[in-house]
């Protein structure tokens, strides 16, 4: 994880102060970037202690669809309760529905993207393609004087990209995200993490991941995400039966709180330790040992299905998250 460090020097010699929505100040620089050979070890941070279990007790969350952080917090996941009950923004929001609601983020956007169409009522070859593809009709209307149709369809969008995997591996649009600007209003936190795309290599059969990033707070979002989203890519070539291999991580607004300075210059005093590597639970299946493809387990895993090996880290730091 010296990459992470390095990450952390940049930011603190070249960045600039920046206010932002927080009220807490940042030093911030525009676009950065790490890449990580999982084939050479799990990327969590040895600096201070990981948070392993709530990073993919969060990631299990995702895969659920969950939007309350009551469903989090279930799977050993407590970071979504401030942006649930303290953020005043989303707690005068008219959306929100109640405590722990978080509204339809990341993993409902994932997995149950909401998706309409409105066709012609007399555009026969449309709509049956449309009821091919899985849409519903909703409900008729009139517009500008012709009969229309209003059809829903909720797209998986990561069950997509492991049935593409399977089908077409050369296919360079293998990717899913969470901004949905039909739903910004309505959700507790717009996704950082937001677009996500699979490279598979079917001649090596490895697979490797990219993953953008609008904003992230470099002392605690990202060795959760680098964490969510290594092991993502472990489960999905899990399932699909590819080794995965790079890990590239791309980041639009990399910033540091000013909260947070005392922890991670301490984390610059620290020698890393050599990277763990993850372990996914036997129950867990293999494609590329039975030859069956069960992309039901993207929603069937617990927490306790991941585990890191070889972990050594120093002394846990703590520092107050920004919401």
């Amino acid at each position: 994880m010296k990459q992470y460090l390095d990450l952390v020097r940049t930011i603190l010699d070249t960045g600039s102060w920046q206010e932002n929505r927080t009220g807490i100040r940042t030093i911030s620089m525009p676009g950065a970037m790490l890449r990580f050979d999982l084939q050479q070890g799990f990327p969590a941070v040895t600096t201070k202690k990981l948070a392993f279990k709530s990073a993919i007790g969060e990631l299990v969350g995702f895969l659920r669809a969950s939007r309350s952080a009551a469903q989090f917090r279930a799977l050993g996941c407590k970071v979504w309760d401030a942006n649930a009950n303290e953020n005043p923004q989303w707690l005068a929001n008219p959306y929100r529905e109640g405590p722990d609601d978080l509204g339809d983020v990341y993993g409902v956007q994932w997995r149950q993207w909401p998706a309409y169409k409105v066709l012609d009522a007399t555009a026969t070859a449309q709509l049956e393609d449309a009821a091919a593809r899985g849409f519903q009709p909703v409900t008729g209307f009139e517009e500008g004087g012709s009969r229309k149709v209003l059809l829903y369809k909720a797209i998986d969008q990561l069950r997509e990209c492991l049935d593409t995997i399977l089908r077409n591996p050369s296919d360079r649009r293998i990717l899913f995200h969470a901004w949905n600007p039909a739903v910004l209003d309505q959700i507790a936190l717009p996704a950082c993490h937001l677009l996500y795309q699979f490279l598979p290599n079917a001649a090596k059969r490895e697979i490797s991941l990219c993953l953008y990033i609008r904003s992230n707070d470099i002392g605690l979002g990202t060795p959760f995400n680098l964490a969510e989203g290594a092991a993502l890519l472990h489960l999905v070539g899990r399932l699909t039966g590819y080794t995965p291999r790079w890990f590239t991580y791309f980041i639009g607004d990399a910033h540091i709180y000013e909260n947070q300075l005392e922890m991670l210059q301490q984390q610059l005093t620290r020698e890393p330790y050599p990277s763990p590597r993850l372990e996914i639970a036997g129950r867990v299946p293999e494609y590329a040992k039975t030859g069956v493809y069960e992309p039901q387990w993207l929603e069937q895993v617990e927490p306790s299905d991941f585990t890191l090996v070889g972990y050594q880290h120093h002394e846990p730091l703590t520092a107050p998250m920004a919401i």
